[in-house]
This record gives C-alpha cells, structure tokens and sequence, in this order.
C-alpha cells in the first residue's frame, strides 16, 4: 500500500485536476487518457483507474474512507453530472466524458501490443462472455483469467494468487462502486497487474446481459434515463433521488457551506 500511497499522493498533486467532493477527478481529453494508460503500460508503472459521476462523487460525499481509497486511483470523469459541477465549482467542464463502458473498449481496441488481461465481476457467466466480446473487439489481447462476481472469499483469494504467480497487463474488475475500488485497494498491486481498472456495468453490456441506451441518447448523454426506466426499482435512488442531491450538494460545496 506504501507504494500505491506515494503513486496516488503524486498524481493528487498533478496539474488539470477538479476536486468534487474531496475526489480529485483528471480533466483529461480521450487522447490524454489513452497515452496515459499506454505510457504506464510501456513503463510498467503500477496504475489504478476509476471513473467518477454523480453516483460515485454521491457516494464520497459522506464516507471519508472511499475518498481515501480514490486518492489512490486515477479518476477520470464520467457524465453530465460531474461535468456540470466541474463548470460550476472551477469554471469549466472536463475536457472529455471518459465513461469506463466506452473508454474501456476503446482503450483495449487501439492498444496494438499484445496485452494479457484478467476479469473479475458480474453475474455466473457474464465475465466469460465479456471475455468472449473483447476478443471480438481487440483480437490482439488475450484474456488470460476469470472469475465471477458472486465467487466465495477462498475463490477470489485464488484468482488474486493466481495474479501474483503470473500478473497480467490488465484487471477489469467490474463489481460496481464503491465495492470494486475497494476490492482492487485491498487485494491489488503491481505485482498482480500493472493497469487495474473498476469498470461498473461493463461486462453486463458487452455480454448483452443488458442493452445499451441508443446512440442518440448516449450522444445527448441521457444515457442514465434509459437505465432507469430499464430497471425503475435498482436504480430510482441512484438517477431520481441522488441527481437532485448531487447538485444540491455541488452547490453546498461552491458556496462554502461543506469543505473538503
């Protein structure tokens, strides 16, 4: 953790930075991040990536430890949400909507060097067939380990040793937040993979276990509308509730009235 610790204090303090939150989110264009991940590969230097929108910046409001754990990660920006607080709190949006469910793909399918990857999360099933879709996208990597989401303690202590005897270039770990940035803290380090990336519902989408919102939607980025009427009672907290409340929190942090 000491090296993790040091690695996520310096890249804090890196410039083109916006804190929501207490949450240090990387304004970053497309390009920028991709170099970025491609440059750590090249150098083998040890990064984790977690991607923040409303939900995850909600989630940090109250819970101090999370937010200690993302001082670890490199934090790209994920929605309309967080880039809305971005413009109200430090006058500008983010360079680039860096959501992990396109980013991702697009990372694996211009990265040409043949990379070794490993998947962790989801539903019985999905991880294979996420697996399956990635060599579809990006035939150059192979997908070298996986394990479901619901494994037991002793499964997922396995997989973590099974990284450490042979480490791969990328983890997906797609268990949703806070629980996968917390998952990759405690059990992850660059002796189990050098890029160790919390994905959300990536393998949901690229296994079909749940469709994606039409382009259209995506492209006006209400994406999160057609989520919630796919699934009301999961996510009426998250979208209906927690969107108010994100901007009445970013409010609440612009005027003063909370500091992080």
């Amino acid at each position: 953790m000491g090296q993790d610790m040091i690695i996520g204090q310096t890249l804090a303090s890196a410039p083109l930075r916006n804190a929501i939150f207490g949450v240090a989110v990387t304004d970053a264009s497309k390009n920028a991040a991709l170099s970025l991940l491609g440059g750590a590969l090249e150098a083998g230097q040890p990064l984790k990536i977690a991607f923040c929108n409303a939900h995850t910046a909600n989630l940090a409001w109250n819970d101090e430890e999370f937010r200690h754990i993302l001082a670890l990660f490199t934090v790209f920006a994920d929605g309309l949400g967080v880039d809305m607080a971005a413009k109200l709190l430090n006058g500008a949006p983010f360079a680039a909507n860096l959501n992990g469910t396109d980013f991702v793909p697009l990372f694996l399918h211009e990265t040409k060097r043949s990379l070794s990857l490993a998947l962790i999360g989801g539903q019985p099933g999905v991880a294979e067939r996420a697996a399956a879709a990635i060599n579809r996208i990006a035939p150059q990597h192979h997908v070298n380990v996986v394990q479901h989401g619901f494994a037991d303690i002793a499964a997922q202590q396995t997989f973590v040793e099974t990284l450490k005897l042979s480490p791969v270039d990328v983890l997906l770990v797609a268990m949703g937040n806070p629980a996968q940035e917390r998952w990759i803290a405690q059990h992850i380090t660059g002796e189990h993979a050098t890029l160790a990336i919390g994905v959300g519902a990536l393998f949901d989408f690229l296994s079909d276990e749940m469709p994606r919102a039409p382009l259209w939607m995506r492209q006006v980025r209400i994406e999160w509308l057609y989520r919630l009427g796919l699934e009301p009672r999961r996510l009426f907290r998250r979208y209906a509730l927690g969107g108010p409340l994100f901007l009445l929190r970013v409010f609440a942090q612009r005027t003063g009235l909370r500091r992080f």
